[in-house]
């Protein structure tokens, strides 16, 4: 039987420049994704919610706080060896300035390499690539607020 993993992502938007979102590259050692630039996610664990999850997303892996999170989307992909279900939420990042933790002492977590302010078409590459986040991104959000 094949095993399902959930997951979140986020569209965070800048809160002076709605048009702008916060993309970020992941490690290149990441088995899946290795280098690409997409948004925030976060697996979920045993039990959490969604609220939850979205808490330690922000706290954890970027160092800041999401203002209203709504629910934009959901999918699901087929990965080599699982199924993958993502909710895509949007949110405003406060403050706008995410502070990244060092990757060193962390194994079961995906630590981010960069981040920057770009825009909704930046995530053409990442979604070509096979990212469910940004491909969810590309299919329920447009340029400006949703």
């Amino acid at each position: 039987m094949e095993s399902v993993r959930y997951a979140l992502a986020v569209l965070c938007r800048h809160p002076e420049h709605p048009e702008r979102i916060l993309l970020v590259q992941r490690p290149e050692d990441d088995p899946e994704l290795p280098g690409i630039w997409g948004l925030p996610a976060v697996s979920l664990r045993d039990g959490e919610d969604d609220h939850a999850a979205l808490e330690r997303l922000a706290t954890t892996k970027l160092g800041t706080t999401l203002l209203a999170p709504h629910l934009c989307g959901e999918g699901e992909q087929r990965r080599p060896h699982y199924r993958l279900r993502m909710r895509l939420y949007e949110a405003v990042l406060q403050p706008p300035t995410p502070k990244l933790p060092p990757r060193s002492g962390y194994s079961e977590v995906t630590l981010y390499r960069a981040w920057r302010w770009g825009r909704l078409e930046d995530l053409r590459p990442s979604a070509a690539a096979g990212s469910l986040c940004s491909q969810l991104a590309l299919r329920f959000c447009d340029g400006g607020i949703t």
